[in-house]
């Protein structure tokens, strides 16, 4: 699979079409090579058989048909291994010279060259062997042919055929390797920016992308990014530095106000003031559960894995929440209904486990329109632990689905209802602290209004680890203090 993967690189593409071409230069290159060198051998051994004909010929001229018979005669005798081939009949093909018998078959060019093979057919006895000649005609109706056993060129030839083919098939092989180990190489070092980047985004934002110190692209493209990464992180920092210190400078006051309109309600008779006094002690209230929130969340994304992580069961946690609640839900005629699987164990803070369930049922209750149904539930697939709420309210579109984790993100519909838009921000916050994840998927999908299911899905805590943990608790504990707890007063935040 992974080499599939690999193949499929743009990378490994990118050396596939540089084989391509560099085995098609190849190519070309030794075809040009072997037509050279095979059209020099082949026009030697014609050069050589002009040379022969052009010595009979000469001879002819000199001493007449019988000291061309006699020459012939001679040549044979001289050359026993007969490399030369020659053949003198008269017009009704009996033979007068020559060192075959009979005029072979084969295809005739229109300036006489014929090649054929010298076997039985033409009184040959030796073994069967190649041969190229000329067949001219000689004054007085004489037929000659003068030729050359062309059997080792032949050979010569598939020879250098068979050279090219492994040279083609060993070019193409080591240019596959090369391509290979080169896009591998490149799909490492991408592989590292992908692994990278994919950590970042699920919320590492302090690692930054490894370089080799060779200052290629690969550096200079790593180098551009981490600097990008680290200017986006100062203006995060920035930003958040900026509304947290709001909220923190602004929580006194605003907690001095409400006590000071709380006073004044106490103090005045008029019924009609009294009730201004008591919204704007509402209000503040909402102010003040705002800024409270918001400072948490951001102790939350600032205390990251630090959390004090414990062995917690998920069923007890969620039947305490679901005992705080229920009395809520019997006041809107709903019915809540529970399907809690006992034995799932996390490991995690159970004061941030449970402020996410609460937060999470009690949107759920508030969402949900009298008589409606909410359903709970605990159970465990595989190595993960399932907390779900189901409710059956306005729930949220699609395309929204993605946003509602933003602070003070609100859906239209659930606008006009009280809340600051940060209680799934916190949620998402003490998910990821228990590496969990969110998935919120409608309870009733085509169905109006589709209603909400959020499922968290943590890491379940398994008797390995659990064994694990019990060797570590017999150890000395290397920290002198355990880490300050989180308030976990109501935010009185919505999700939707």
């Amino acid at each position: 699979m992974k080499l599939l993967s690999q193949l499929r690189t743009s990378s490994f593409q990118l050396a596939l079409l540089y084989m391509v071409v560099f085995a098609t230069s190849v190519f070309l290159l030794l075809a040009f090579i072997y037509w050279r060198t095979a059209g020099f051998m082949t026009a030697q051994t014609d050069e050589t058989i002009e040379a022969e004909i052009a010595g009979l010929a000469e001879q002819y001229r000199g001493r007449g048909v019988n000291g061309l018979i006699t020459i012939i005669r001679e040549r044979v005798a001289r050359d026993p291994n007969a490399k030369s081939i020659y053949l003198l009949t008269t017009d009704d093909f009996l033979k007068l010279a020559g060192n075959i018998e009979t005029w072979p078959e084969g295809s005739r060019s229109e300036s006489g060259w014929i090649n054929f093979t010298l076997n039985e057919s033409v009184g040959w006895t030796g073994p069967e062997r190649l041969a190229r000649a000329r067949i001219f005609e000689v004054q007085g109706g004489l037929r000659l042919l003068v030729g050359r056993d062309v059997d080792e060129l032949t050979n010569l030839k598939r020879v250098i055929e068979t050279a090219i083919n492994w040279g083609m098939g060993i070019t193409l092989g080591l240019a596959l390797l090369g391509g290979f180990l080169m896009s591998r190489s490149t799909t490492r070092r991408i592989e590292i920016i992908n692994n990278t980047s994919r950590r970042i985004m699920n919320g590492h934002l302090s690692l930054r992308i490894p370089t080799r110190g060779t200052d290629d692209d690969f550096d200079q493209l790593a180098e551009n990014l981490n600097q990008m990464l680290d200017r986006i992180v100062y203006l995060m920092e920035g930003i958040r530095h900026v509304s947290d210190s709001i909220a923190h400078d602004l929580r006194t006051p605003l907690t001095r106000l409400r006590n000071q309109l709380e006073n004044t309600l106490m103090s005045v008779d008029n019924d009609e003031a009294r009730e201004q006094a008591g919204r704007a002690v509402a209000e503040a209230d909402q102010l003040l559960a705002t800024f409270n929130a918001l400072l948490r969340i951001a102790r939350l994304e600032t205390r990251g894995n630090a959390a004090d992580m414990k062995p917690v069961s998920l069923d007890e946690l969620v039947t305490d929440a679901c005992e705080l609640y229920e009395a809520l839900s019997e006041d809107k005629d709903q019915s809540f209904e529970q399907s809690l699987e006992s034995g799932v164990m996390i490991e995690g803070d159970r004061d941030l486990l449970f402020q996410m369930v609460s937060n999470l049922i009690d949107n759920a209750i508030k969402y949900t329109p009298e008589h409606g149904v909410i359903g709970v539930a605990v159970r465990k697939e595989g190595a993960e632990a399932i907390f779900e709420v189901r409710d059956s309210g306005i729930g949220i579109p699609d395309a929204e689905k993605d946003q509602v984790f933003q602070r003070f993100y609100r859906v239209g519909k659930s606008r006009s209802l009280p809340g600051n838009g940060l209680g799934l921000s916190l949620v998402s916050a003490v998910a990821e602290i228990h590496q969990g994840r969110i998935v919120l998927s409608d309870t009733h999908p085509g169905d109006t209004p589709p209603g909400l299911t959020v499922t968290v899905r943590m890491p379940a805590f398994t008797e390995a680890r659990k064994r694990i943990r019990a060797a570590q608790a017999e150890q000395p504990a290397d920290s002198a203090g355990a880490e300050a707890r989180i308030a976990t007063e109501s935010t009185g935040a919505e999700t939707h």
